[in-house]
């Protein structure tokens, strides 16, 4: 289990929902009545952990499988109906791990709840390390993603279908991809996979082939294709606000 953080577990809580938990929290019980200075001052230690995690990118362990790139999972959750914006997105997100190795990946996925035992509005992301998962970030500010919107039911299977394409390299498109997100909702799911260059029309076309294919789609699917651009202006549009993306 090297490629898990020791600190960080996927658990569910009484209502279904993801808790990212320290694994020794049982041993550091906080006073209800602790100041905002120590929690101010935790949370700072926190933030000084993940940006040093960050720099440190993960290696294969000896005798393992190397990936072709090193990946990181990433999960959020929002309430639906209260407003959002850059800066209560990235709060919002939280980085479960990353891995090199095809043992490291397994150590990961084989611990994680599968989407379709998710609920209300929640999301799973599958990105290259050091890369984060908002429109803005500058490995995806110029591409956009192809969209699939599921019946219930599908979502955990096409999931893991979709990221073991991506992890095996089976979209032949060099360094394009950047990621994949599968997004639970009330009616339906969602599966979006993530690539740099929009304007390529010949890389985003093998793109939606594969996709097809992995994810044995029926020749009727609907399949669409959206930029990141046109994504932040339409919520920019719809909320009246100025500067806010990177919601979903």
């Amino acid at each position: 289990m090297s490629a898990t953080p020791a600190h960080l577990s996927v658990v569910l809580n009484s209502n279904g929902q993801i808790n990212l938990k320290d694994d020794d929290s049982g041993d550091h019980e906080q006073d209800q009545g602790s100041s905002k200075d120590s929690e101010k001052e935790k949370n700072e230690d926190e933030d000084k952990e993940q940006n040093s995690s960050k720099r440190k990118m993960v290696v294969p362990g000896a005798g393992e499988h190397p990936l072709q790139f090193n990946y990181s999972f990433w999960y959020s959750r929002r309430t639906p109906g209260r407003p959002a914006s850059t800066q209560s997105y990235e709060q919002n997100i939280k980085q479960i791990g990353s891995f090199a190795s095809v043992e490291q990946f397994w150590r990961f996925y084989s611990h994680m709840i599968r989407p379709g035992d998710l609920t209300g509005h929640s999301d799973f992301h599958l990105f290259k390390e050091g890369i984060k998962p908002m429109w803005e970030d500058d490995a995806n500010k110029m591409g956009g993603k192809w969209i699939i919107r599921l019946r219930k039911g599908l979502a955990s299977r096409c999931w893991e279908n979709l990221i073991l394409a991506i992890l095996g390299e089976q979209f032949m498109v060099g360094e394009e991809i950047c990621g994949a997100v599968v997004s639970v909702r009330f009616q339906e799911d969602i599966i979006s996979i993530w690539n740099k260059t929009a304007s390529d029309q010949g890389t985003t076309a093998r793109i939606r082939d594969t996709l097809r294919r992995v994810l044995n789609l029926p020749p009727n699917t609907i399949m669409e294709y959206k930029t990141h651009t046109d994504s932040i202006k339409a919520w920019e549009d719809f909320h009246g606000l100025v500067n806010v993306s990177g919601a979903r």
